[in-house]
């Protein structure tokens, strides 16, 4: 009759064994990169969409302050515009050659359907009144700009500028919390507001 190996030598073999498992490294980093992917592709792109909003928030500021000096100082209301239609335009013009080709801006009317780009001059008698802007949308997902209008002003009149730009975000799904959910699409609503009163420009 065969003998049965004794429990005590097959004990120490298998304690070697699962030493070595444990010591065995192989594949340890292909592991540890699943586990923390996620979130840090979560942080990486998170913090790049943050970035590129205050960089676009940036330029759409430096947009409207620079070409608010053409109605600060008269440039604009004394250059000779056929209408106040011309001088919209003209005014456009000037705003979107400060954007550096970094957001969309289409040179027709601001009313159009696919017009990213929008802005509002009104005056004031003071600047107490000049409140707040509430924003507003349409059925469509898109600001509504019905009640936008241009009125440059004259010397020593307060005016305000308020340009908005509907900004696509780069990354939809990681970037759904920064979203304007009034908005069609994955979008969200910049604004910069420039408050001035005007230059004494002119001869009345």
């Amino acid at each position: 009759m065969r003998e049965l190996p004794i429990p005590g030598v097959f004990a120490a073999r298998w304690q070697k064994t699962f030493k070595a498992y444990c010591a065995d490294k192989r594949g340890i980093a292909a592991v540890e990169f699943a586990l923390i992917a996620m979130p840090f592709f979560f942080l990486i792109f998170g913090l790049l969409e943050v970035c590129v909003i205050f960089i676009m928030s940036s330029i759409l500021e430096h947009a409207a302050n620079e070409a608010s000096r053409q109605i600060r100082t008269g440039q604009l209301q004394t250059a000779g515009h056929a209408d106040a239609a011309a001088m919209k335009a003209a005014f456009r013009a000037d705003l979107c050659a400060e954007l550096y080709g970094m957001m969309s801006c289409e040179t027709d009317d601001d009313d159009a359907a696919n017009q990213k780009l929008k802005m509002d001059v009104q005056t004031f008698t003071n600047f107490e009144t000049t409140g707040s802007s509430s924003s507003s949308y349409t059925a469509g997902g898109r600001l509504d700009n019905s009640g936008f209008g241009f009125a440059a002003g004259g010397q020593n009149e307060i005016v305000v500028i308020r340009v908005y730009y509907e900004w696509d975000l780069i990354v939809p799904v990681l970037s759904a919390p920064l979203k304007n959910p009034n908005l069609d699409g994955n979008q969200i609503l910049l604004q910069s507001t420039v408050a001035f009163r005007n230059e004494p420009f002119g001869n009345s």
